[in-house]
């Protein structure tokens, strides 16, 4: 097995939301509706809106597990609107998804490894993700197990959707 990274582009963002949507069916057969609803990410004009704004304006990345696309995400220079940026310059991860058909090969781990060394590239050293804290904190804890810590906990909208800033330096 390999795996390789590509730089994406706006062309991909179909890939992109079919990776969402893998994960949104994996996560509802677990009974796990907190994260993301029951909803597709393609059937909401929203959801896909989002997506092609992220992959137009940041920097899509694809993991290929021999070929085969598996996973994804997107650095920008900065968090989505419900947060303030970092005090100093950053890189942000968005839409990261790995196609459930590939979960355990570790491209997810390979993607979050190859987002350090780009934002090490570009001279910053502050890389930052934020993801959803509720149900039993796995993904939380999935982000620590690959370096980053946590820095601060918030909540999004009426239904206060939890959620966890976490960081992690690469210089």
């Amino acid at each position: 097995m390999t795996i390789t990274i590509r730089r994406g582009g706006p062309g991909d963002a179909p890939l992109v939301l079919g990776m969402l949507d893998s994960a949104v069916e994996w996560l509802v057969s677990q009974g796990r509706t907190g994260q993301w609803g029951t909803g597709s990410w393609s059937e909401n004009e929203r959801a896909v809106e989002l997506v092609h704004r992220y992959t137009a304006q940041g920097t899509p990345y694809i993991a290929e597990v021999d070929g085969s696309p598996a996973a994804t995400l997107t650095l920008s220079k900065g968090p989505g609107p419900y947060l303030e940026p970092a005090d100093e310059p950053e890189r942000y991860i968005h839409l990261f998804a790995t196609d459930r058909r590939f979960k355990g090969l570790g491209a997810g781990a390979a993607l979050l490894a190859h987002a350090a060394e780009e934002t090490r590239r570009a001279g910053v050293s502050l890389l930052r993700v934020d993801c959803y804290a509720g149900d039993d904190g796995k993904l939380v804890a999935y982000y620590e197990s690959n370096g980053f810590t946590r820095t601060e906990a918030f909540t999004v909208g009426e239904d206060k959707w939890p959620g966890q800033v976490l960081a992690r330096r690469v210089l």
